[in-house]
């Protein structure tokens, strides 16, 4: 128990070695983080000026981009800043208001892509009945559980991890994570550890169970089907498998670098895995949905030739 700290700052080691190349970082960041910004708000405008678009599957996505909007907020101003800072360091209350942000983005994401699949097995295994099972209502108290389901185990882990005596303020990352900060506990994480078992549990590995799960039934009924059927059912359910995949891929990868110490692995290994779940889905959320589904590509085609004209001498 010597030592014992609650330090009002932590401290970023990441950012150690690339002084002569932050400017690019810097450049490289606020780009990547404006093209977030212009792709997701471009579809989110798309959706909710044409009511055409008013539809489950079309809501949902835009959920999806809110939330990389909401994810994105917590990473790239503040990554900005310290890439032309050379303190490299953030208050405590700061440290876990971006915890708070960044992980209700994860789990939210997860939880968002639940009832996305949910929707596509409705709509595909039991198409007589979608529109009296999606209504309206149920739609909004779907979207309401999947964001409330992160906040309510996002501020379980806070409260538990807030409580912890730190014997240490160096994070090895470039944001703020949950396990950089208990790892620097001064006592036994025992109860931390469980309740972050079990978070991890509920909110990645079930949803991802009951993912599949829908997948397997749809893919059963596709095989019975026509192959006009299938086609159309692969065409809507493309984009969700590839944002499932992808993202599944970033998140167990975060989840496995969170089991290392420090210094076991390479710098460079480690920044890119830890930006992975942060960065990938926001930039190529709008992408997939926008290229693969023919309403929204040609929504997006009209608003562009819309804006040309408008802007044309």
């Amino acid at each position: 128990m010597e030592n014992e700290t609650v330090p009002s700052y932590f401290y970023f080691t990441l950012f150690k070695g690339y002084e002569n190349v932050r400017i690019l970082y810097f450049l490289l960041t606020i780009t990547a983080y404006l093209v977030i910004i212009l792709f997701n708000v471009s579809i989110i405008l798309v959706v909710f000026k044409d009511k055409s678009l008013h539809e489950p599957m079309y809501l949902l996505m835009s959920c999806l981009f809110v939330n990389s909007l909401y994810g994105s907020s917590a990473l790239f101003p503040r990554l900005s800043a310290d890439l032309l800072s050379t303190t490299h360091t953030i208050s405590r209350s700061a440290c876990f208001t971006q915890i708070f942000v960044i992980y209700t983005y994860a789990i939210s994401e997860y939880t968002v892509l639940t009832v996305m699949a949910y929707d596509r097995y409705v709509a595909i295994c039991e198409p007589l009945q979608y529109h009296n099972i999606m209504t309206q209502r149920r739609i909004s108290v779907l979207i309401l559980s999947a964001f409330s389901w992160s906040i309510f185990w996002m501020s379980l882990v806070i409260y538990f991890s807030i409580r912890l005596p730190l014997c240490g303020n160096q994070i090895h990352r470039l944001y703020c994570s949950n396990w950089s900060v208990v790892r620097l506990s001064c006592v036994s994480t025992l109860s931390n550890n469980i309740l972050g078992f079990f978070v991890t549990v509920t909110t990645v590995f079930l949803p991802a169970a009951f993912i599949l799960f829908t997948y397997m039934r749809i893919l059963l009924v596709c095989r019975k089907s026509t192959a006009e059927f299938r086609g159309k059912a692969l065409q809507t359910c493309l984009p969700h498998i590839i944002n499932f995949v992808t993202y599944s891929i970033a998140t167990f990868s975060d989840i496995a670098l969170s089991r290392f110490e420090p210094g076991q692995i390479i710098n460079a290994i480690a920044l890119i895995i830890s930006l992975e779940f942060i960065v990938i889905p926001p930039l190529l959320n709008p992408l997939i949905y926008g290229l693969n589904l023919p309403d929204i590509r040609r929504k997006i085609l009209s608003m562009m030739i819309s804006l040309k004209v408008a802007l044309s001498p």
